[in-house]
C-alpha cells in the first residue's frame, strides 16, 4: 500500500467508528485491511484454482466440453447479486455480511435465518475444501489416497488456518494476498504454457457435446453440469464479512466485491479452457476412463516434477481458500454473538487481546468443520449427503438478501451509502432474484433417479433438515428477542436522513 494510502485510511477509520456508531455498534477489529488486501480474501474464497480443480473431472463427463458456458452464466448472474449486495454494504458495513443486512432491511427472524443457513453452508464448504486437498496432498508426497489420508490431512489443514487466522487481521490479510498472487501466477503461467505448447483441442471444442446428450436434447446434460458454474462462483460476500476491518467499506468493498466477480471468474474460464484444451482424448475422460483428467494433463505437459510444482501452486489456493472461508464464518458467529441471537454469545464475541479477533467464534469455526470431517470417516454416504448443502445453502441465503432488498425497497428504502445503482436499482434486483431461484431449482432438481431416494433428493432433503433445525432453534429459543441491536430499519433511515 502507498503512502498516501496508509494516510486516506487513517483518515477514514475515525469516520467509520463514527458511521457504525450511528449504525447501533462499536468495533474494537483493527481496520487494517485494504482494497486489494479485501479483494483478495473474496478471490481467495471464491479460489478458481480450487473451484475449477475441484469439479473439473465432474463437469466434463456431466455435460462436455461446453459445460465451460456454465461459467459465463454464473459469472453474470453473481454479478447481479453483487451489485446488490455492494448497495446494501455501502449503507451496512457491519461485520458478519448477509446476517446483519437481512437484519436492516427486513427484521429480526429473516436475519436469523439468513445467517443460520449461511453458517451451516460455510462449515460445510470449509469441510468440502479441506476434504478435496487430499488428493492433491496424497500426490505431491506420492502416497496413497486412502480415507484415513484424506481425513488426516483435512484436520491439518483446518488446524494451520485456524492458527493462522487468530493471529489477528493484518495476518490474514498478508496470507490472502500471497494466495491471490500465487494462485494468478499460477493460473496464468499454467495457462499460457497449455494452451502454448500442449494444446491437443480445437478452440470449437467448447461447442462439441461429443454425443452425451444422444439422440435427445443436450440441456440436460448442460443444466447438470452447470452445476460447475455455480460451484465456482461465489466468494465475493467475504468482502462485506470484515467490513468492520476495512478502512472506507462503504467505498471499498462494493468495488472489491465486483473485482472478485471480474478476476476469479475470469480466472475460472481461462484455466478451465487450458485444461480443456490440453485433454488428449476427450471420449476417455467423458466416459470416465481417466478418471482424473487433470492428473494426467499436468504429468503429461510438465512430467513428474513440473507437475508436483504445480500441485504446490494448488495446495496454497486451498490454504487461502479455507483461511477466506473461516475468516467469513467467524466473524457471522461474532455478528450472530454480538446481538445475542446465539447461544455462547459471551464466548462467540471474545476478541483476543493483541489480535483483536473473535477468537471464541474462530475456535468454533474450526471445531465444526473438524467434526464434520471426522463423521464422515465413519459415514461416507452421510458425508456426501450433506456436503451437497454447501452450496445450495450459500445461494438459498444469498436471494434471503436479495429478496430482502426488495422488499426493503418496497417500504421506501433507498440506499444511502456511497454505492448506489439509482435507475438500476429495481430492474438489477429483480433480475439478481430470477437468476438465484433458476440456480436453486437447477440445484435441487433430482437427477440420479437410479440411486435411493434420499441421495436422489439429498439436496431438497438437507435443506429441509437444516433449514427445519434453524426453525425450531428460532421458534423454540426465540434468540432473536434477547438483544437490542436495530432491525428492520432501512425504509426508516433514509425518511429519517431525507
Amino acid at each position: 500500500m502507498e503512502p498516501h494510502e496508509h494516510r486516506a485510511d487513517a483518515i477514514h477509520v475515525a469516520s467509520d467508528d463514527v458511521q457504525l456508531a450511528a449504525l447501533g455498534y462499536s468495533s474494537n477489529f483493527d481496520r487494517t485491511m485494504s482494497v486489494w488486501q479485501n479483494f483478495a480474501l473474496g478471490f481467495t474464497y471464491l479460489s478458481p484454482v480450487v473451484g475449477v480443480y475441484s469439479v473439473f473431472a465432474f463437469g466434463l463427463q456431466a455435460g462436455g466440453p461446453p459445460m465451460i458456458w456454465s461459467y459465463v452464466i454464473a459469472g453474470l448472474g453473481q454479478f447481479l447479486v453483487a451489485l446488490v449486495f455492494g448497495e446494501v454494504v455501502s449503507q451496512f458495513p457491519i461485520s458478519g455480511g448477509l446476517y446483519p443486512w437481512a437484519r436492516r432491511l427486513v427484521g429480526r427472524r429473516w436475519a436469523w435465518m439468513a445467517g443460520w443457513l449461511y453458517g451451516w453452508a460455510l462449515f460445510t464448504t470449509i469441510a468440502a475444501v479441506t476434504l478435496g486437498a487430499g488428493p492433491f496432498l496424497a500426490t505431491l508426497f506420492g502416497v496413497n489416497n486412502t480415507p484415513i489420508f484424506t481425513t488426516i490431512a483435512a484436520l491439518a489443514l483446518l488446524g494451520l488456518s485456524t492458527v493462522i487466522n487468530m493471529r489477528g487481521t493484518k495476518l490474514l490479510a498478508q496470507v490472502a494476498m500471497f494466495g491471490f498472487i500465487c494462485e494468478l501466477v499460477g493460473a496464468i503461467v499454467v495457462g499460457v504454457d497449455l494452451f502454448t505448447m500442449h494444446r491437443e483441442q480445437p478452440l470449437s471444442v467448447v461447442f462439441n457435446t461429443f454425443g452425451i446428450q444422444g439422440t435427445g436434447s443436450y440441456w440436460p446434460a448442460f443444466l447438470a453440469a452447470a452445476l460447475v458454474g455455480l460451484f465456482c462462483c461465489y466468494g465475493f460476500e467475504a468482502c462485506g464479512d470484515v467490513a468492520e476491518e476495512t478502512p472506507n467499506p462503504g467505498v471499498k468493498i462494493p468495488k472489491a466485491m465486483r473485482m472478485t466477480i471480474y478476476v476469479g471468474v475470469g480466472a475460472s474460464i481461462f484455466v478451465c479452457l487450458a485444461l480443456i484444451m490440453a485433454i488428449p482424448n476427450m471420449g476417455d475422460v467423458i466416459s470416465g476412463k481417466v478418471a482424473d483428467p487433470i492428473g494426467e494433463v499436468l504429468a503429461n505437459a510438465f512430467g513428474p516434477i513440473g507437475a508436483k510444482a504445480v500441485i504446490v501452486v494448488v495446495m496454497v489456493s486451498f490454504m487461502s481458500c479455507v483461511l477466506s472461508l473461516q475468516a467469513a464464518v467467524s466473524r457471522l458467529l461474532f455478528a450472530y454473538a454480538r446481538d445475542r441471537m446465539i447461544v455462547g454469545s459471551t464466548f462467540l464475541t471474545r476478541l483476543a487481546k493483541h489480535a483483536h479477533v473473535p477468537e471464541g467464534a474462530l475456535l468454533v469455526a474450526g471445531l465444526v468443520p473438524a467434526a464434520i470431517v471426522v463423521i464422515g470417516y465413519f459415514l461416507q454416504n452421510a458425508l456426501a449427503t450433506v456436503l451437497n448443502f454447501a452450496v445450495i445453502g450459500i445461494y438459498l441465503s444469498f436471494q434471503m438478501v436479495v429478496v430482502a432488498a426488495l422488499y426493503a425497497r418496497a417500504r421506501g428504502w433507498q440506499p444511502g451509502g456511497h454505492f448506489r445503482l439509482g435507475a438500476w436499482a429495481w430492474p438489477v434486483n429483480i433480475l439478481a432474484l430470477g437468476y438465484g431461484v433458476s440456480a436453486i431449482v437447477n440445484m435441487a432438481w433430482p437427477r440420479t433417479p437410479s440411486e435411493a431416494w434420499y441421495l436422489n433428493w439429498s439436496m431438497p432433503l438437507t435443506v429441509v433438515i437444516i433449514g427445519g433445525a434453524g426453525v425450531f432453534y428460532m421458534l423454540a429459543g426465540r434468540p432473536y428477542e434477547r438483544g437490542s441491536a436495530p432491525y428492520g430499519d432501512a425504509a426508516e433511515l433514509h425518511k429519517r436522513l431525507r
